[in-house]
């Protein structure tokens, strides 16, 4: 069938709106979180289970990571050793993580070839096309993740759900506003990038939204039906 990413930025209602879609479209509707939190995930490796209950194990908080930010790069440790180490680590955190984008990629073939749409909960193209692919100070991990980031599949219709920096900040009290604007820029930079590009006012009450996601989609469905 076909493929839709929901963007934007925390507190835009992407997973509510997301979770919602099953009931509204015409199609079977398979539900794929396509972002870096291990704990908002619904399809993962066993290998990001096993360390995220080793995490757990140890004390560490929920992992609800969003996108990377723009913060600038720690130094690295003039100690040889420690640089090694710390390249060993990173290699093996890559590593999982393309394995782990692939793995859920590949899910989502299936899914489409059983007749389904998959609706993405953000897509790790998009959250890190600023950081990852186009940014400018990107240690050597960054750079590789980009180089084969850039050949994952991109969704076939990309709905960003937008809302000012200033509601955004309300809703979740994260980030400052100025960063929640540059990230509204980032998204909407995607377009020219994908297939499909809509964006709904994300201000307006969840209802709303989502009729108007579910329309969006219904309108290029059919449209992607007369093209075949």
């Amino acid at each position: 069938m076909t493929t839709v990413a929901l963007i934007g930025a925390d507190g835009s209602g992407k997973t509510t709106v997301a979770r919602r879609l099953p009931g509204m479209l015409p199609v079977p509707v398979r539900y794929l979180y396509m972002g870096v939190s291990a704990d908002s995930s619904n399809v993962t490796l066993p290998t990001t289970r096993i360390a995220r209950r080793i995490k757990r194990a140890l004390g560490a908080p929920p992992d609800t990571a969003g996108p990377p930010s723009h913060d600038r790069r720690k130094p690295r440790s003039r100690s040889f050793l420690k640089r090694r180490l710390a390249d060993g680590r990173a290699a093996l955190r890559l590593g999982n993580r393309l394995a782990e984008e692939w793995y859920r990629q590949w899910r989502a073939w299936r899914w489409e070839r059983s007749g389904a749409v998959v609706v993405f909960d953000r897509h790790f193209f998009i959250d890190y096309h600023a950081y990852d692919l186009t940014g400018t100070d990107r240690s050597w991990s960054q750079r590789l993740h980009g180089a084969v980031l850039g050949r994952l599949p991109r969704p076939d219709i990309v709905v960003y759900l937008d809302a000012p920096g200033e509601v955004l900040l309300a809703r979740k009290g994260e980030g400052s506003v100025e960063a929640l604007e540059r990230r509204r820029d980032e998204y909407r930079s995607i377009a020219p990038l994908v297939a499909a590009f809509v964006e709904v006012d994300a201000t307006r009450p969840v209802d709303e939204v989502a009729a108007e996601v579910a329309s969006a989609i219904i309108e290029r469905l059919a449209g992607r039906t007369v093209d075949r």
